[in-house]
C-alpha cells in the first residue's frame, strides 16, 4: 500500500501473471528496520542452489546449468563471494596469515572489528597495516596434495632401491670371496684324496724315481745348447747385485747404484727390454744396496724389493713409483712373495728372523718367524707353492742362512710350522727351488771337508706320523745329485735350477764359477757338465726367461748383463 511508508515497490502490471500461492509464501518479506549501510552483506546469504520447494530445472527446457563451486574456487573473495579484480577498490589483497580477499572487503572487515580484528578464515589477529596488495591477473589455488604424496613416495622408493643395490653389490662381493675360498678348499681336498690314494715313497725307494723325473734322458738334455746373444752394459761403475724378470712387461731388472748420485742418490733397478735387448730406464727405489727382487704370480707388474736400508718396498713398474714401504728395523738380506696367497710377502733380516707382511696392512708386520739356532743373516728366501705331490704336497717358506736351512710349513693360511732341514752346517749360501719337481738347489761355499764350492740338488719329502699317535708329520730333504763348481767363493752368489728347454721333464742346473768367471750348466740327472758360458767378471745372479716362444738365459755380473739363447 502506498500510504504504508514501505520502501518496497510492487509491480502493478496487468500483463504479468500472478505468482502461485506457494511461491508467495516462500518470498522474503520486506523489513523496514534494515539500514542502507548493511545491504552490502546480503550477497553472503545468496546460494547457488535452488530454493526449497522450487521446481528442479529440466535440461530439456534450455535453461543454463547451475555453476559448480569448484569452477570459481580460488577466484572469488571469501567475504562477498564476488570475483576480485586486478585493479580498483576490489583488487586482490592478503593478510599476514596468507589468506586472500578483496581489498574493500577486508578493509571494511578489519576497520569494523577495531582492535580485536581477526582473519575471517583462520581467526588470527589482524590489523589494517597487515593488508598487502597483490599483483596477479588471475589466481587459482591448485590442489597438489596427491602430487606431493606421490613425490614423497617416489623419493622413498628411490632410497630403498639405492639401498637394495648397495646390499646386492656387497652380497656379490661376498659371494665371490666365498667362491674363491670354496675353490681353494676343493683343490686341497683333491690333493688330500690323491695323497690318500697314492701313499708317499720312502727316500731310499724314491731316489731313483726322482732322478728319472729330473730328465727324460741324457740325450734329451743334449738336444740343444745356449748360444751367446748379446751383452748389455748395466752400470759403468759396477755395483749390480741381483736380477729378476718381469713377464708382463717383458723386461729384465738388475739392481744397481744410481747413475747420478748427486741428483738422485741411492739404489734402484735398471730395466732391460727383452724385445730389443737394450737398457731402457732406471727406477730409483732404495737408499742403500738392494739384496732381493721378486715378482708374484699375478700380472700386476708389482716388484718386491729388500735392501740394507732396513726397508722392503712395493714398486709399480707401470708407473715407476713406490706404492708401499715397510720399515723392518733391521737390514734386509732377502725377500719373496707367498705364491699361495699374493697378499703376503716375506723379508729375511740380518738377525736371522723372517718377518711376514700383509699388503693390506700398511702399518707393520703381522708375524715374525724366529730362528731356532744362531742368528745368522737369512741369505735366501724361497717359497714352495702347495701342489699335488706324492712325496711333498706341503706349501711353505724355505729360509737359508750360513748355519743351515729351515722350512716353515704354512698350515691353515696363517700358522707356520717349523721343520729343520738336514743341511751341512756353516756353509749354506743360497737355496733355490724348482716348483714343478719339488727339488731345491743348495749352494755350499768351500770348507774344511770340501775345498771347492758345491751345489747339491735335494728332493723335499714328507714323512707321515706313526699310526695311532698324535704326532705331526715331518718335512725333510735328501741329496739327489752334487755338482762341483770351483775353489773360490768370495761373494754370495745366486744360482738357478729350472726345466730345460730341450724337452718336458728335463732339468738344468746353472751356477756361477768365480775362479773362471763363467756360468756352468749341468744336466740334473747325470750330473755332467753341458756348457761353460764365459763372462768377464764373476757371475752374481742367473735368471732363465722365455720371450716369444724363445728360451733365454741371463747372467748378471757387477757391470754387465749377458744374454744367451737356447738353440
Amino acid at each position: 500500500e502506498p500510504d504504508s511508508g514501505s520502501n518496497t515497490e510492487v509491480s502493478e502490471s496487468e500483463d504479468e501473471p500472478e505468482a502461485p500461492v506457494a511461491a508467495a509464501d516462500l518470498s522474503i518479506p520486506a523489513v523496514s528496520s534494515i539500514s542502507v549501510s548493511s545491504l552490502w552483506y546480503l550477497p553472503c546469504f545468496t546460494s547457488p542452489f535452488p530454493a526449497q520447494g522450487a521446481p528442479d530445472s529440466d535440461p530439456s527446457d534450455g535453461a543454463a546449468p547451475l555453476p559448480q563451486v569448484e569452477e570459481t574456487e580460488g577466484e572469488n573473495c571469501p567475504v562477498c563471494f564476488e570475483p576480485w579484480t586486478t585493479s580498483g577498490e576490489h583488487r586482490l589483497a592478503t593478510l599476514r596469515c596468507g589468506h586472500l580477499f578483496g581489498y574493500t572487503c577486508i578493509e571494511r572487515w578489519v576497520k569494523g572489528q577495531g582492535h580485536g580484528a581477526k582473519c575471517p578464515q583462520c581467526n588470527k589477529k589482524a590489523k589494517r597495516s597487515d593488508i598487502v596488495l597483490l599483483y596477479a591477473p588471475k589466481l587459482r589455488a591448485l590442489d597438489n596434495t596427491e602430487q606431493e604424496r606421490m613425490k614423497r613416495s617416489l623419493e622413498q622408493e628411490q632410497s630403498l632401491r639405492r639401498k637394495a643395490e648397495l646390499e646386492s653389490a656387497q652380497c656379490r662381493l661376498q659371494l665371490q670371496v666365498i667362491t674363491d675360498e670354496c675353490g681353494k678348499l676343493r683343490k686341497q681336498l683333491q690333493e688330500l684324496k690323491t695323497l690318500m690314494a697314492q701313499p708317499g715313497c720312502a727316500p731310499s725307494q724314491s731316489k731313483g724315481t726322482s732322478l728319472s723325473g729330473l730328465s727324460q734322458g741324457q740325450d734329451g738334455a743334449k738336444a740343444g745348447q745356449y748360444v751367446f746373444s748379446k751383452a748389455v752394459l748395466v752400470s759403468q761403475t759396477g755395483g749390480c747385485r741381483v736380477l729378476s724378470y718381469c713377464e708382463p712387461l717383458s723386461c729384465l731388472l738388475a739392481s744397481q747404484p744410481s747413475p747420478h748420485t748427486t741428483l738422485v742418490p741411492g739404489c734402484g733397478v735398471k730395466k732391460v727390454s727383452t724385445v730389443n735387448l737394450k737398457a731402457c730406464q732406471y727406477v730409483p727405489i732404495h737408499v742403500k744396496q738392494i739384496r732381493g727382487l721378486a715378482f708374484n704370480r699375478q700380472a700386476d707388474s708389482l716388484l718386491l724389493s729388500g735392501a740394507l736400508d732396513c726397508t722392503i718396498k712395493l714398486t709399480s713398474l707401470m708407473t715407476n713409483t713406490v706404492v708401499q714401504t715397510y720399515n723392518t728395523g733391521k737390514p734386509v738380506w732377502s725377500c719373496c712373495w707367498c705364491l699361495d696367497n699374493s697378499n703376503y710377502v716375506y723379508a729375511g733380516l740380518t738377525n736371522g728372523s723372517v718377518l711376514v707382511y700383509d699388503t693390506r696392512d700398511t702399518s707393520t708386520h703381522v708375524q715374525e718367524l724366529q730362528p731356532l739356532r744362531s742368528r745368522c743373516p737369512v741369505a735366501s728366501l724361497t717359497y714352495v707353492p702347495r701342489a699335488v705331490s706324492r712325496s711333498f704336497p706341503c706349501g711353505g717358506l724355505i729360509a737359508g742362512s750360513l748355519e743351515g736351512g729351515c722350512f716353515w710349513e704354512l698350515v691353515g693360511g696363517t700358522t707356520y710350522r717349523r721343520h729343520m732341514l738336514p743341511l751341512e752346517m756353516g756353509g749354506c749360501t743360497d737355496i733355490q727351488v724348482e716348483p714343478e719337481s719339488r727339488h731345491c738347489l743348495v749352494t755350499y761355499r768351500p770348507g774344511r771337508t770340501n775345498p771347492s764350492q758345491r751345489c747339491v740338488l735335494m728332493e723335499l719329502n714328507r714323512t707321515p706320523p706313526p699310526v695311532d699317535t698324535d704326532l705331526e708329520h715331518s718335512c725333510s730333504c735328501y741329496p739327489v745329485q752334487a755338482f762341483s763348481i770351483g775353489s773360490s767363493c768370495k761373494l754370495l752368489t745366486k744360482n738357478a735350477v729350472f726345466r730345460s728347454p730341450a724337452g718336458e721333464g728335463s732339468t738344468l742346473v746353472c751356477a756361477g764359477d768365480e775362479s773362471t768367471n763363467s756360468t756352468m750348466v749341468w744336466d740334473a740327472k747325470s750330473g755332467s757338465l753341458i756348457q761353460k758360458l764365459p763372462a768377464d767378471l764373476p757371475v752374481l745372479d742367473i735368471c732363465p726367461f722365455e720371450v716369444n716362444q724363445g728360451h733365454y738365459l741371463a747372467s748378471l755380473t757387477e757391470k754387465m748383463l749377458k744374454i744367451y739363447k737356447w738353440e
